[in-house]
């Protein structure tokens, strides 16, 4: 195998549930519906396509998961990087309400698939929001006040105090628990959606970089190996997507994130660092995000890069983040460090749409895709099946373009930059 088609070294891939080996794509086949890309987004479409007895074959450039499916966070939020507010300016009140029950069922859509297909990824349900400032309270307090008129009441405000029953870091002035949202093990939910498509009958070629995609009557997907002929498309990129299509990549840009694992602290240790089995991230722009692992390490995620370049020095950074809220693990060593690309939209918003008669979109999930991306695929699947209306309140979330050209990239590192300082304010 290809250096590039492995994965990349981390606690995910040493926790792996066993791979299966799908072939390359050789030679010319035919499909009801192609997917580019067999990460969370294309595996949901194509194992809700197969269940409605479609014929579908998945094209993956590396291995199952290779992308941000199997090495980000694992992180379950609740909602949308934008508040419904803010997405009621876009599409109206009505429409946002009915984004935020999509948003719902998504998490709801997550647990019966895990279960349904008995798919062994740990989910595990609780997360908090950590406040830094008043501000950050502020801003908590908000967010709560809209979730419970839209009918999600189980939410927490925590004081200091009780926030440091949880969290033993002493940084944080407070925080929100979320009962609903909560963390899994990527890589294995990814594999565990990949063996349910292939029970479902959906073909999955691996090691199969397309290099044109025809988006017009007759759809395709061409690799150096050979093509799958379509009536549809579903697009599912991502991060990685580049100029493959044009003019959709414009619509997101690649944003570098990084994890690190921890040794093992022990379970006594680990307790004292974080009480409860939940995800934890906090509310600055540029966040810091955590929780432990079964053999009680913790798996800490910071620092972000805009210049699709590595930071010099990643260990010595990730680990200055991890000391900054918990000074207590100056002791501790990282067993690990990995990055990967995670797809932004300029507003923050997934993005889901239409190219040519049939060929469907769906990218830009923000650092929500755990969850998003299964409602991504569920309704793609729909509107192929000719039931378009969720979807198309999906597209109906207005998207711009990344400005800058050639200088893109210097002006999304000036933008983090700014960020960055007034996180520190």
């Amino acid at each position: 195998m290809s250096e590039g088609a492995r994965h990349v070294d981390s606690w995910y891939l040493r926790t792996a549930n066993p791979f299966t080996d799908d072939p390359p794509l050789a030679g010319e086949t035919r499909a009801d519906v192609a997917v580019l890309g067999a990460g969370f987004t294309g595996l949901t479409a194509a194992l809700h396509l197969a269940l409605r007895g479609f014929k579908v074959t998945v094209l993956e450039a590396r291995r199952v998961g290779w992308g941000a499916s199997g090495r980000n966070g694992g992180q379950i939020l609740t909602g949308y990087n934008p508040s419904i507010a803010t997405i009621g300016t876009w599409v109206g009140p009505e429409d946002a309400r009915r984004l935020w029950h999509l948003s719902q069922e998504a998490k709801r859509l997550l647990t019966d698939t895990i279960s349904r297909h008995g798919i062994a990824c740990g989910l595990t349900r609780g997360y908090l929001f950590a406040g830094l400032k008043p501000r950050h309270m502020a801003a908590l307090r908000d967010m709560q006040a809209e979730w419970r008129g839209l009918g999600h009441d189980g939410t927490q405000l925590l004081d200091q105090a009780q926030m440091r029953e949880r969290v033993g870091s002493p940084r944080y002035v407070g925080g929100l628990y979320d009962p609903e949202g909560g963390h899994l093990h990527p890589l294995n939910y990814a594999l565990g959606l990949a063996e349910a498509c292939r029970a479902a009958g959906v073909t999955i070629h691996e090691q199969s970089p397309v290099v044109a995609v025809d988006t017009g009557a007759a759809p395709s997907l061409t690799t150096a190996g050979g093509r799958v002929r379509a009536k549809a498309l579903v697009i599912a990129g991502n991060a990685l997507l580049g100029k493959l299509v044009p003019g959709l990549g414009h619509t997101i840009a690649p944003v570098g994130t990084y994890i690190a694992a921890t040794e093992r602290l022990g379970r006594a240790r680990m307790r004292q660092v974080l009480r409860d089995d939940v995800a934890v991230c906090d509310m600055n722009f540029v966040l810091n995000y955590y929780r432990r692992t079964p053999d009680d390490r913790l798996l800490f995620g910071a620092r972000v890069s805009y210049s699709g370049r590595e930071p010099p020095n990643l260990k010595h950074l990730m680990r200055r983040s991890m000391l900054h809220v918990f000074p207590q693990l100056a002791d501790i060593r990282f067993d690990q460090v990995w990055g990967g690309l995670v797809d932004i939209t300029v507003n923050r918003a997934p993005h889901l749409g239409r190219i040519g008669p049939a060929s469907y979109f769906a990218h830009g999930f923000s650092g929500q895709g755990v969850a998003l991306t299964g409602i991504a695929g569920h309704v793609i699947a729909e509107a192929i099946a000719g039931q378009a209306e969720r979807f198309d309140l999906f597209a109906r979330i207005p998207h711009a373009t990344f400005p800058g050209g050639p200088l893109r990239t210097p002006a999304l590192m000036l933008a983090m930059l700014w960020y960055r300082l007034r996180d520190m304010i």
